[in-house]
């Protein structure tokens, strides 16, 4: 998720008579910087809509208004970790590929020392309050290997990091080099799930399910993101995606309400949101003068990713009710996305000030 928004174009220094070749200057895609803002934005809507849901127990007959408000709100940003994956895509692909092994692991440092160091966070804070459900050092070890409560919306960067690494590797043995580090990485990756489970037998002792990698509907959006984001303007018309993508979104709503919650990332109805919502961004022109606070506002989209969970527990969820009735939940809901999303992303852009972003995201 680290800010790799940019893609090589020609520029020329020296003069064609004294011989100095070319050397290739980065295009900003301040489109690729609003998809990051809607994204994360997105995710905490459907955060929200979920405090609804669950007050409800997923029932209407225990609140129509809150389970309708709710569910709506998850209809709406089923493409939102997908489209992480297609960024991700794009940026190693085409936006940014790695120059080297090196620089690669310089992009894995940054979003893995994050995601530890928030997973410490609401371990703390959990305990502090009370609400784990586990030691808080077996929680600890367990989040290694995978995301744990209560830093359950972490989840997808145990999916993200392999992805960029692979896709990396990719790159750079096409570009004649040895990344023999990146190759280790992804080795340990493929066989921890058996050697835990090979531990586990021969100890007798129960290991903790390994999260690290990812499938194949991941790696699909991240080349397919990465295809798709690199349309040259005007390729596709968008008058088609701002067509299907009500459809796409009522879609959601039927089967998260009618077959089963959660609709899965892989699921048809997601794959097709998420490619409408990414051809009526991708390329969008952005004014000028938006353009510095956008980048700005983006840059704090991860950070802001990270912390709104502990705004969602200790504002949301005490304020969610299945009483509510179906305009009042309406307008709580759309008041407390609001709320969060202005504290989370106010957060993280105080600790960008204080040069804490490598460390808080």
């Amino acid at each position: 998720m680290q800010n790799d928004t940019a893609v090589r174009m020609p520029r020329q220094r020296g003069s064609v008579a004294s011989g100095k070749p070319t050397v290739p200057a980065r295009e900003h895609r301040f489109d690729i910087d609003l998809m990051r803002l809607i994204c994360s934005a997105t995710i905490m809507l459907g955060h929200v809509g979920a405090q609804f849901i669950h007050a409800t127990g997923n029932d209407p007959a225990n609140g129509a208004g809150a389970y309708w408000a709710g569910h709506v709100a998850e209809g709406i940003n089923a493409f939102a970790v997908p489209m992480y994956f297609a960024i991700a895509g794009w940026a190693v692909l085409a936006g940014a590929p790695p120059r080297d092994g090196s620089r690669m692991w310089q992009r894995v440092v940054r979003n893995v020392v994050p995601l530890f160091a928030w997973t410490a966070v609401y371990l703390i804070w959990a305990w502090l309050r009370d609400r784990n459900d586990r030691p808080m050092t077996e929680l600890a070890a367990n989040s290694l290997f995978g995301s744990v409560q209560p830093a359950y919306h972490l989840w997808f960067m145990y999916a993200y990091v392999p992805i960029i690494v692979l896709l990396a590797f990719a790159v750079l043995i096409k570009a004649g080099q040895r990344p023999w580090g990146l190759g280790a990485a992804l080795l340990g990756i493929a066989v921890l799930p058996s050697a835990l489970t090979t531990i586990a037998e021969v100890t007798g002792r129960g290991t903790p399910p390994v999260a690290w990698g990812f499938s194949t509907y991941s790696l699909v959006y991240a080349v397919g993101g990465a295809l798709l984001f690199s349309l040259p303007a005007g390729v596709v018309r968008k008058r088609w995606p701002a067509v299907l993508l009500p459809f796409t979104m009522a879609g959601a709503l039927w089967y998260n309400t009618q077959v089963h919650y959660v609709l899965p990332n892989a699921h048809l109805f997601v794959a097709a949101m998420s490619v409408c919502v990414l051809l009526l961004v991708s390329r969008v022109r952005v004014p000028e003068k938006w353009r510095p606070r956008l980048r700005n506002l983006a840059d704090a989209a991860l950070g802001a990713y990270m912390v709104h969970v502990l705004f969602v527990e200790e504002i949301v969820h005490p304020l969610v009710s299945p009483d509510l009735g179906g305009p009042v939940a309406g307008l709580l809901l759309a008041g407390l996305v609001v709320t969060v999303m202005a504290l989370s992303f106010a957060t993280s852009l105080l600790w960008g000030r204080l040069n804490l972003r490598r460390l808080l995201g």
